[in-house]
């Protein structure tokens, strides 16, 4: 069954500020991945077609398929896990999202559904905005 996972994106005022610093480790690493102290238990359901939900200023607002789940250690000798990502974020309904430490798991029927090519429109709201009135029933 698969899984997913729901983490705060500490820094990112965007979508799109999001996408430049992923860009940038993209380039300096060769892929896109994401540390976490904590290893998630549950691997073989996130890998069964699981993504990371990024909460960026309070709403969920994109998601990136988790490609891996890798172990290393940092320069300290700390052992973390590297979250391998696709680079592909995908933008979804914003919803709001009370703030958290570390990760969460996130089962696929409280997952926000992915903005589809027909709702273009609305993708182009300012998520506060797409979030409220999505909230108030008018989209």
């Amino acid at each position: 069954m698969t899984l997913h996972l729901i983490k705060l994106s500490v820094g990112s005022e965007d979508v799109e500020s999001m996408v430049r610093w992923q860009a940038g480790r993209l380039r300096q690493y060769g892929r896109i991945w994401h540390g976490t102290r904590m290893r998630p238990k549950r691997r073989d359901a996130l890998l069964d077609g699981g993504s990371i939900y990024w909460v960026i200023r309070g709403l969920v607002q994109c998601r990136q398929r988790l490609l891996d789940l890798e172990e290393a250690v940092d320069e300290g000798g700390r052992p973390f896990t590297r979250l391998l990502l696709d680079p592909v974020l995908v933008r979804v309904e914003p919803r709001a999202q009370r703030p958290f430490q570390g990760w969460r798991y996130l089962p696929p029927e409280r997952a926000p559904r992915d903005l589809a090519a027909q709702d273009a429109g609305e993708r182009d709201l300012p998520p506060e905005l797409w979030a409220e009135l999505r909230q108030l029933g008018l989209i």
